[in-house]
């Protein structure tokens, strides 16, 4: 019996917890930073399963570290944090907690993004690789990070001292539920998740009567040229094999039909899949907007405030073909390749920090008939919900099986015997 199928026999009756903690952490979710619940819950388990668990990290992230023996370390990541939206699945265990957010606002609370499978599958996993230490060799580093939504949960981690917690990882991995059918793993080598750069940009006009928008220096009208020339950053200042993205989401201005506002503040979200064009795209970003105040004969500069910064994630190519290898041996045919995904996240900060090669995958949950169904009718981006839409969830099986084994056969391509 291989590795693989010793540690892996024992899913069975990992999996009845496994469903179980599931639905409790989805029912029980908690924005980032206040993930203390599901810290507790997470650092119970590890400690039954006999790691030595290191709680606190970074405010609520928790790791726990496994020794068997000679060998590399592998460091296993997952997210623990849920988002600020009113859940729609209709479950029976959807999601009915409100919280107070940073900003002091009662906030409807999901896990509308799928981290509380993360947690799940790797959970299983650590005891999985736990029961089964005597077919490996090395060292399990386990780690549930905090605050992923607002991109500064990883770094928080390694500010915290997370290299003297434990030893360096031969190589580091994390993976995500995506809107792709359920039971399908997908891996790719190179820029897999992109770079995203928030921006919140002040307007400063000379506000009046809407009745004399000669006396004023109309920020609302500013504010609408501005928008309509940022869509040119893409189309005339990227290379077309690049890919890259702006989408100004916020626009605020005025309290009154009959009344020319003093200011007008933009926020607008840049992904970008390199640090070339993301310069490109911040500067052009910050060009257009200067001139255009310019052009209107604003009274004073515009304001640039960066913020929610996620650095690229990209995959180590050997790491990474070594982790499609497996899959492709373990998976068959439901190992494919993922492409790039325009989301973004903070997991490389943690290996970037500890000099540590990475690979990030994607785990299918939305079930095969469904998907199969929409993508008959051209329908996918209709009638299949999406991460952080409020009637997205995954259906737990196979998604939370497929999802562990993932974790288990690429720590194995490293630890096995």
């Amino acid at each position: 019996m291989g590795a693989e199928e010793a540690v892996l026999s024992g899913l069975d009756e990992v999996r009845g917890w496994q469903e179980d903690l599931y639905r409790d952490l989805h029912a029980h979710p908690e924005l980032s930073h206040q993930e203390q619940r599901t810290a507790e819950k997470v650092a119970d388990r590890l400690d039954k399963a006999g790691y030595e668990v290191h709680r606190g990290v970074g405010g609520t992230g928790v790791v726990g570290v496994l020794r068997h023996g000679d060998g590399p370390t592998v460091m296993l990541r997952a997210d623990m944090d849920a988002l600020p939206v009113k859940e729609a699945t209709g479950l029976p265990y959807a999601s009915t907690v409100t919280a107070t957010d940073g900003d002091g606002n009662e906030v409807p609370v999901a896990h509308a993004c799928g981290h509380d499978m993360h947690v799940t599958c790797l959970l299983g996993a650590a005891q999985l690789l736990a029961d089964g230490a005597s077919h490996w060799n090395g060292t399990v580093v386990a780690l549930f990070q905090p605050a992923e939504e607002t991109g500064d949960g990883a770094r928080g981690m390694v500010d915290d001292n997370l290299a003297e917690l434990v030893p360096t990882p031969d190589v580091a991995f994390a993976q995500h539920i995506l809107p792709a059918p359920a039971g399908q793993v997908g891996t790719h080598v190179g820029a897999v998740l992109s770079a995203a750069d928030s921006m919140r940009i002040t307007l400063h006009g000379r506000g009046g009567h809407g009745s004399m928008p000669q006396a004023t220096v109309d920020p609302v009208v500013l504010a609408a040229m501005i928008v309509v020339r940022l869509q040119t950053v893409i189309a005339r200042e990227v290379t077309p094999t690049e890919t890259a993205v702006v989408t100004v989401g916020s626009i605020q201005a005025g309290t009154k039909s009959n009344v020319i506002p003093e200011t007008a503040e933009l926020q607008l979200n840049v992904r970008t899949y390199s640090d070339r064009t993301r310069k490109t795209v911040l500067d052009a970003v910050r060009r257009i907007v200067t001139a255009e105040c310019r052009a209107s004969a604003c009274p004073q500069d515009p304001e640039f405030e960066l913020f929610d910064r996620f650095p690229l994630t990209e995959n180590d190519k050997e790491v990474t073909e070594r982790v499609a290898q497996a899959f492709g041996g373990y998976f068959g045919d439901h190992a494919e390749p993922m492409g790039q995904q325009t989301a973004s996240e903070d997991f490389s900060d943690i290996p970037e920090a500890l000099g540590t090669p990475y690979s990030y995958w994607g785990v299918g949950c939305i079930d095969r008939d469904a998907y199969a169904k929409a993508e008959a009718a051209g329908r996918v981006s209709q009638d299949i919900p999406v991460n952080h839409a409020p009637n997205f969830a995954p259906v737990i099986q196979p998604t939370c099986d497929t999802g562990t084994q993932a974790l288990v056969v690429a720590a194995l391509a490293w630890l096995g015997r």
